[in-house]
């Protein structure tokens, strides 16, 4: 039988479990008052975040050089903070050119609950230990783990595998860190305390992940050269707006018209990071192709 006192202390433990008194009265507002009420709120989540940059950036730095040494990154979590980690994963590919497989979202009850919810899953603490198994996880690989709460035994249960196979972790949680059963490579604690909506975590808690997920993920393709000064270089060119935005990053970084930008992305076989080393150091695909290489990556490294 379900200690539901036992867990009811553990909610009552996290900040945002607890009533948010600045929106008590949000029942009786006006639709606009209630807007500004969740807007105050979302204004306080940047700070939050900004104190937690030095663990965001360390996780940045592990995710970086997991990927530089060929292995994978996963993030995992339930509910919001699953979804929220299948996303920025899928966002990976065509944004920095990384192959599906180097940075995987997995979710509990799988990617079916990314479209409709379903409760309970949460709690199997046996289902993420399959997902890593159907994936063959090794010491090598990262896992980053996402829950608002801190106490989600899904999440717990696949970070506590990942710790005791070798592989480096962080975690991602929206409470102070209390009583940890675990002990991850990197903690990001973002306590961003009562929500609007008591317990909704898909406020503030889901706003707070997002920032950090996208800065941790960004921060580490940055580091891995995947973009020339503040220009994505390494988008993958898949849809009409795409194959736009890549002539039109080689049209701004080499000051060239529309044809030549097509010619060179011709050349390079669609790459924009090829096509800028050609053009920088006029030379061919396969010498561009082997400076790149020796510079890591990094176009900056060549011009």
């Amino acid at each position: 039988m379900t200690d539901y006192k036992d867990i009811i202390e553990q909610l009552g433990s996290l900040g945002t479990e607890r009533p948010n008194p600045n929106t008590a009265d949000i029942d009786r507002l006006t639709a606009l008052e209630i807007t500004k009420k969740i807007n105050a709120e979302d204004k306080t989540v940047a700070g939050v975040v900004e104190a937690a940059l030095k663990q965001i950036a360390r996780a940045a730095e592990l995710f970086a050089e997991t990927l530089r040494r060929g292995d994978r990154v996963f993030y995992i979590g339930a509910g919001t903070s699953g979804r929220l980690g299948v996303l920025d994963a899928a966002e990976c590919p065509p944004t920095f050119g990384t192959r599906p497989e180097q940075v995987t979202g997995l979710i509990a009850g799988g990617y079916s609950t990314m479209i409709l919810s379903l409760e309970g899953v949460e709690d199997d603490e046996h289902a993420i230990i399959g997902q890593f198994a159907e994936r063959r996880l090794t010491r090598n690989d990262m896992v980053i783990g996402i829950a608002a709460s801190r106490r989600t035994p899904y999440t717990l249960a696949g970070l506590r595998h990942a710790i005791q196979l070798g592989c480096q972790t962080a975690f991602i949680i929206c409470n102070a860190a209390q009583n940890l059963p675990i002990t991850p490579s990197v903690l990001i604690e973002l306590p961003v305390g009562p929500e609007v909506i008591t317990g909704s975590t898909r406020m503030k808690s889901g706003t707070a992940q997002k920032m950090a997920l996208n800065t941790i993920s960004t921060t580490a393709m940055i580091l891995l050269g995947k973009t020339y000064g503040n220009m994505m270089v390494d988008l993958q060119s898949k849809s009409e707006k795409l194959a736009a935005r890549s002539r039109k990053i080689l049209m701004e970084t080499l000051s060239v018209q529309l044809n030549e930008a097509e010619s060179l992305l011709e050349s390079a076989d669609g790459s924009v990071k090829i096509a800028i080393v050609m053009h920088k150091l006029n030379c061919d695909n396969t010498e561009a192709s082997k400076r790149l290489n020796d510079a890591g990556g990094f176009i900056s490294k060549l011009a």
